[in-house]
């Protein structure tokens, strides 16, 4: 059993579970209904969580990364995911509307700045909405960079990884026909939006198959099926930012953006071992980046829960905490 030190139990890292005291639905005005919770000290340093996917949801698990005597948790599902509505839903659904609903929520809870908190698509994120709004971010914390590129594209869709995981590698390309096989973006979004539940559903968990196989550098490939709801909405609404190359309007367009946010303090959580978001574009941020770090973790893939990955991400949330004067709280 895990020692538990004041609130935190050091064996997993983490914080213990906690709830919300506080969830609600916003309207963003253009159909969708945004899920907000809200948890820890309600008068603490404010910071929001921006999970993964495209349309990974948030997750409980995610409270646990900050102490919660001290800090404000933020939580949302991002539009068409978790207990957002629509569900799966890709009408009105781009990068700018959810950095638009970031903003939303900030507004909406008398927040004048937080600090923002994101891994993978996450991360991406909250790179862009700091870039969108430097005035309202106090801090960048990141966890497997994913910088919406197309090289980051090309090697996770066009058999980059698959070099890795071959025996995976073709269960994902094999549902495909081989003349198919030059777009497996294009050809899988042919299949998720097609009309027929039954084969959005079995081409959505196969993407997400392939993905959440990767994801822990533990798992040697083992996963289990995700559930049919989750991966149709996972699929869907990731396969629908990478087919519009994130609705960016230049490849580079977040590292060519790095000036807007030079002055705000952050740090970045790479797994050295990651198979989905290769450290490349982590390495190539922080060098960019002069007043972000770069902490590479050594036995790590992309999962959150990579035991390294977490402990460094609470470590650098309680250094924070430490720093509530720096970041003028």
């Amino acid at each position: 059993m895990d020692k538990v030190v004041g609130q935190k139990r050091t064996g997993a890292h983490l914080y213990p579970p906690m709830d919300p005291f506080n969830q609600q639905m916003l309207d963003t005005g253009d159909g969708h209904s945004i899920y907000v919770e809200q948890c820890g000290n309600p008068n603490g340093i404010p910071v929001v969580v921006l999970h993964g996917g495209p349309g990974g949801g948030c997750s409980p698990a995610m409270r646990r990364y900050f102490d919660p005597s001290v800090y404000r948790i933020v939580l949302f599902d991002q539009r068409g995911c978790g207990r957002s509505r629509p569900h799966a839903s890709v009408i009105n659904n781009t990068t700018w509307h959810l950095v638009a609903d970031i903003e939303m929520i900030r507004e909406a809870l008398n927040i004048d700045r937080w600090i923002v908190f994101g891994g993978s698509w996450g991360a991406t994120l909250s790179l862009i909405y700091g870039q969108t709004h430097p005035e309202s971010t106090a801090a960048l914390v990141l966890r497997g960079v994913f910088l919406m590129t197309q090289p980051e594209l090309d090697w996770f869709y066009g058999g980059g990884a698959g070099r890795f995981w071959p025996d995976l590698w073709a269960k994902f390309t094999d549902l495909i026909p081989e003349d198919e096989h030059d777009d497996f973006i294009a050809a899988y979004h042919r299949r998720l939006f097609s009309g027929d539940l039954p084969m959005e559903s079995r081409y959505a968990r196969a993407w997400a198959g392939w993905e959440n196989a990767l994801a822990s550098i533990e798992s040697n490939g083992s996963t289990g099926e995700s559930p049919s709801d989750y991966a149709r909405a996972f699929a869907r609404l990731e396969n629908h930012y990478f087919a519009n190359a994130g609705f960016l309007t230049e490849d580079q367009q977040i590292l060519n953006n790095m000036d807007k946010i030079a002055d705000i303090p952050g740090v970045i959580v790479q797994g050295r071992f990651d198979m989905i978001c290769p450290p490349v574009s982590a390495h190539t941020l922080a060098s960019k980046w002069p007043k972000g770090r770069l902490v590479m973790i050594g036995k790590a893939g992309h999962a959150l829960s990579e035991p390294g990955i977490s402990r460094e991400l609470v470590h650098t949330m309680d250094m924070f905490a430490d720093k509530r004067d720096f970041l003028n709280f």
